[in-house]
C-alpha cells in the first residue's frame, strides 16, 4: 500500500499526464454529504466486502476517510484481494481540508 499526502493528491488530480484514480470514499453517508471531493465514490466501509464486484483491480484507487485510519484498513483489504495500485489518504478528509481546500467542512 501507498501512502499519500493531501497535496501530494491534488498535484496527481491535476496532472493530466497521470491516469485519474478512483477516489473511494469508505466513511459513512452523512460524513460524504458533509464534504467529499468531487468524483469520489461513496462506499462506506463495511460495505466493501459485498461491492467488492464494483471495483476495478486494475484502476489506481485512492482510499479516503476521515482520518486516514479507516481508509487504511480498506487499503488492506484490497491489497489482499488482489488490488496492486491502492493508496490510503493520510489524514483524510481533515487533511485535505487544512492542507488543499479551507473551504471543505471539518466536523
Amino acid at each position: 500500500m501507498h501512502h499519500l499526502t493531501a497535496p501530494a493528491l491534488h498535484a496527481w488530480l491535476a496532472d493530466t499526464s497521470r491516469p485519474a484514480p478512483l477516489l473511494l470514499d469508505v466513511r459513512e453517508p452523512w460524513e460524504f454529504e458533509t464534504c467529499h471531493l468531487a468524483g469520489a465514490v461513496p462506499m462506506p466501509m463495511r460495505s466493501i466486502p459485498t461491492r467488492l464486484a464494483e471495483l476495478d483491480d486494475e484502476t489506481p484507487v485512492v482510499c479516503i476517510c476521515h482520518h486516514g485510519s479507516r481508509s487504511m484498513q480498506v487499503a488492506n483489504f484490497l491489497e489482499q484481494q488482489g488490488f496492486t495500485e491502492v493508496t490510503n489518504l493520510t489524514g483524510g478528509m481533515h487533511a485535505w481540508a487544512l492542507q488543499v481546500d479551507p473551504a471543505v467542512p471539518t466536523y
